[in-house]
């Protein structure tokens, strides 16, 4: 008789109800049968980074790396509405734009320069110029705009109905409000403790965000500590347009609009799901700000959007908020937990990382329970921030 034919031995345990372990139950649960999920709080708490109306998808990076795995992405999503029988994207494009009197030099844009590496991956967005832009979007104020119609929104609550939704049909058992204790090694298994009680499972994947150190703290004998820190947007506004041109700001003929030089980026009225125009400033992760002379979304509207400018705004103090989880160097931590070969973790979006999630969960569920990703993930190995490296860690 095996010593654990008394318990109930689970293929996946995931740390974490946040969008990462959601996605990560999900695509195991396709395939293997008993998958757990322990999530601290409950699922779409409005303090989590997964939770809010809106997040962009969109492919327009510097990195070709990232550039690369946002475009499958986007197509693990679309699979994602087929197989959920749910429609989670508002494709209405997004738009990078730039002006010459705010970015002089028009050729080391954000928009420019990511329009260069998306062309060398065959995936280049098209371009539209001043009088275009000024007949298709009257509201709007820039030399230059490139579109990519295959990028847009992600209807947050959306996804995590289906998914939620799919898991029950699935039978994977979610346990909200569980507070885990320790992790440790049982032979070939792990065993989660919890106030819940233990959970044994084959592999574990982490994917708890803000709280992913405190799970690693709870393996005996793990060096590994990852530099996260909190960040959200300085500004964050609704807009409400006028009643007699909100036709205008609606996502069937608004895309999302970024000028990520200046920090800005501006997602259309999505009926239904947000009825204002909202504008966030932050610090994006592949340019610093502080390159131009727009210091604020008023500033932003006045010189690019001034068709908002008698517009009513608001501060967005609500759900709507961003929260990000930000890494050190600014890239993601996806691998083996160095030191325990059945233990995984995914953190550190770079505040960027929602539109990833299918990709992510895909990544974990195959490094935990297929031997191995698709995916040539070699520069977010977690072990970078170990000193069994022989590699600085970070402070």
């Amino acid at each position: 008789m095996s010593m654990y034919e008394s318990e109930d031995v689970l293929d996946l345990i995931v740390v974490g109800g946040g969008v990462m372990g959601l996605f990560t139950a999900y695509h195991a649960s396709a395939a293997f049968g008993r998958v757990a999920v322990l999530e601290r709080g409950t699922i779409g708490d409005p303090t989590t980074a997964s939770y809010g109306r809106t997040r962009s998808y969109r492919k327009d990076y510097l990195d070709p790396v990232y550039a690369r795995l946002a475009d499958d992405a986007i197509a693990l999503w679309t699979d994602f509405e087929r197989v959920t029988g749910t429609h989670v994207l508002v494709r209405c494009g997004c738009m990078n734009i730039a002006s010459a009197s705010i970015t002089p030099d028009m050729s080391s844009t954000y928009a420019q320069l990511s329009t260069d590496t998306l062309q060398r991956l065959g995936l280049a967005p098209r371009t539209l110029r001043a009088e275009q832009l000024q007949q298709q979007y009257p509201y709007l104020r820039a030399d230059v705009g490139f579109l990519d119609d295959a990028a847009g929104l992600v209807d947050l609550a959306a996804v995590t109905k289906a998914l939620l939704r799919t898991l029950e049909t699935r039978k994977v058992a979610v346990h909200e409000n569980v507070e885990t204790s320790a992790v440790t090694q049982d032979g070939e298994l792990v065993r989660v403790h919890t106030d819940a009680g233990d959970f044994l499972g084959r592999k574990v994947v982490i994917t708890a965000g803000h709280g992913t150190n405190g799970v690693l703290d709870l393996l005996p004998g793990c060096e590994l500590q990852v530099p996260i820190t909190r960040d959200r947007p300085s500004e964050a506004k609704y807009f409400v347009p006028p009643p007699d041109v909100r036709g205008q700001f609606t996502s069937d003929v608004m895309p999302v609009i970024a000028y990520l030089d200046t920090g800005v980026y501006v997602h259309p009225i999505v009926e239904g799901v947000m009825d204002a125009v909202k504008i966030g400033y932050y610090n994006p992760p592949d340019i610093p700000r502080g390159r131009t002379g727009i210091d604020d979304i008023a500033d932003f509207v006045a010189q690019c959007l001034p068709g908002l400018a008698g517009a009513e705004f608001s501060d967005v103090l609500d759900v709507d908020q961003c929260d990000y989880d930000l890494v050190a160097d600014d890239d993601f931590v996806l691998g083996q937990v160095p030191g325990f070969a059945n233990v995984f973790v995914g953190v550190g979006w770079r505040g960027t990382g929602y539109k990833f999630a299918p990709l992510v969960g895909r990544v974990l569920f195959q490094l935990a329970l297929q031997d191995g990703t698709v995916y040539d993930i070699s520069r977010f190995d977690p072990a970078r921030f170990t000193s069994s490296t022989g590699k600085p860690v970070p402070s």
